[in-house]
């Protein structure tokens, strides 16, 4: 009798935990078809993928990194100095949580300043001059000016365009044969310049419909072209489609970034990709004399929160080298930008040849701005066919 009730309850254990299993089984499938569901219900830009993983990595310094290493093989410690030999996990486990890091005070008074994220940004190379008080920025336009028509002076284009035209350059020994190479966009179409527009003296009414950054695009394409580069220049107005879609102002990247998708599929051709802008800042900040003759400064700017960061940041920084060498001080430097008051991508994530270039200021005429654009079109030509030699395949052996 007492052998039967023994494995009469061993059986009901049995059954009991095999029930217990299979529930947990179907909760279990449950719960990975509901989290599953509600991953694919996202909205794309909250979905995971190798950008949202490269920004979140991005939040680690390389220390941090180095200590992951260091578990599996110690040498990787004696990289560090010995006082940081041992990683500070509370400090790791505090910035996880509330993305505040104790050894940067901004990361908090960013978010509590008005106006102080500005400096989330970081210098990668400083150019001459420049520091964390005159770093390169952009001011939204105000909605009456986004809506309001402005006279402008087209005589000063012209007259620009007549002296730039004066400087000679001598053809090019090789050419892209037809082929454009280079895209050239305009994510604030309508950033514009003092001088060129009459009667306005307030910097914060600096944009303008026609008269704006759209001619320097252009006129770095015929300094790409005269090169034997050839050039396509985006001719969309992406602030007068932000007006037709009723989209905000902050959403521009978001347009341009649908005409850059656009070209590349279009044209396979296309390997450099340039978004051209206009630096809030005045004239102090934005000009350089160069043997007796001003030139509107250029500033390189790289999304921190891209996932092609290291490339593009190699690229502008080679570019800034080449300026610096023969155009001393035009360049402003390389800047890295991201944070909540900033895209931190620039859709620079598209491609590994991406730029940013901010030409001038507010307050630089186009006569200074074509002379840039000569200087920039002139080094970057000298690094595209240096490039195409590193690339080219090479010559097959004679049998």
């Amino acid at each position: 009798m007492k052998k039967r009730r023994s494995s009469r309850m061993m059986v009901a254990v049995q059954d009991a935990s095999l029930k217990k299993v299979m529930i947990l089984a179907v909760l279990g499938c449950m719960m990975m078809f509901m989290l599953v569901g509600a991953i694919a219900s996202l909205k794309p830009e909250y979905r995971i993928s190798s950008s949202s993983v490269s920004n979140m990595t991005n939040q680690f310094s390389q220390e941090t990194f180095i200590h992951l290493f260091s578990f599996e093989n110690h040498y990787f410690a004696q990289l560090l100095p010995k006082e940081r030999q041992k990683p500070n996990y509370s400090a790791l486990l505090f910035r996880m949580v509330t993305s505040i890091n104790p050894d940067d005070p901004r990361s908090l008074l960013g978010g509590e300043l008005p106006g102080f994220a500005l400096y989330d940004s970081k210098i990668i190379v400083a150019g001459e001059g420049t520091d964390y008080t005159n770093m390169p920025y952009e001011s939204a336009p105000p909605l009456e000016v986004m809506l309001a028509e402005r006279q402008a002076s087209l005589e000063s284009l012209e007259e620009a365009d007549k002296k730039h035209e004066e400087k000679q350059v001598p053809p090019p020994t090789q050419t892209t044969r037809g082929r454009n190479v280079v895209y050239i966009y305009h994510t604030h179409t309508r950033e514009s310049y003092l001088p060129a527009l009459k009667g306005v003296k307030d910097p914060d009414l600096a944009f303008h419909r026609t008269v704006n950054v759209t001619k320097v695009g252009e006129k770095l394409a015929e300094e790409m072209e005269k090169r034997g580069i050839g050039a396509e220049v985006s001719t969309i107005d992406i602030e007068g489609e932000l007006k037709k879609k009723g989209m905000k102002y902050y959403q521009a990247y978001d347009m341009s970034r649908k005409t850059v998708v656009e070209a590349m599929s279009r044209n396979r051709d296309l390997q450099y990709f340039i978004d051209i802008h206009r630096d809030s800042r005045r004239r102090k900040y934005t000009t350089i004399t160069i043997h007796g003759v001003d030139y509107a400064r250029v500033a390189f700017i790289i999304g921190g929160e891209n996932a092609k960061y290291e490339k593009n940041l190699q690229l502008a920084t080679q570019l800034h080298h080449l300026l610096q060498k023969k155009y001393p001080g035009l360049s402003r430097g390389v800047i890295e930008k991201k944070g909540a008051a900033t895209n931190g991508k620039f859709n620079q994530d598209l491609s590994e040849n991406a730029l940013l270039i901010e030409f001038g200021g507010v307050d630089n005429t186009f006569e200074e701005l074509f002379r840039s654009v000569s200087a920039v079109a002139d080094v970057f030509s000298e690094y595209y066919w240096q490039a195409q030699k590193v690339q080219a395949p090479a010559p097959a052996e004679k049998r």
